[in-house]
């Protein structure tokens, strides 16, 4: 489910047009501590709207790597409590 909210895009679901994190558009801005703060704060409360009913989200961190953003989540699932920290990858386009 973090996911599906991490790399979908608003406007990309027909009947949910507003869901998802939109971080796709900006990793083409200037790399910048400016601009992964602003992405990190964008993840952060698209998890929490999507998702506070499933996953209490605790920390959201960025880092571009070569050609690939990776987005480590430090979360903790609301029916069990169980603590987890997640790391997604996607490539970023040259």
């Amino acid at each position: 489910m973090i996911y599906l909210v991490l790399f979908t895009a608003p406007g990309e679901r027909v009947n949910r047009p507003e869901f998802g994190c939109g971080i796709k558009q900006l990793i083409f801005g200037p790399a910048s501590d400016a601009l992964a703060a602003a992405t990190e704060q964008l993840i952060h409360g698209a998890l929490i709207r999507w998702l506070d009913p499933v996953v209490s989200v605790e920390k959201v961190s960025v880092l571009a790597l070569d050609a690939t953003l990776e987005i480590t989540v430090v979360y903790s699932r609301r029916d069990t409590g169980e603590r987890r920290e997640d790391v997604f990858s996607h490539p970023i386009p040259l």
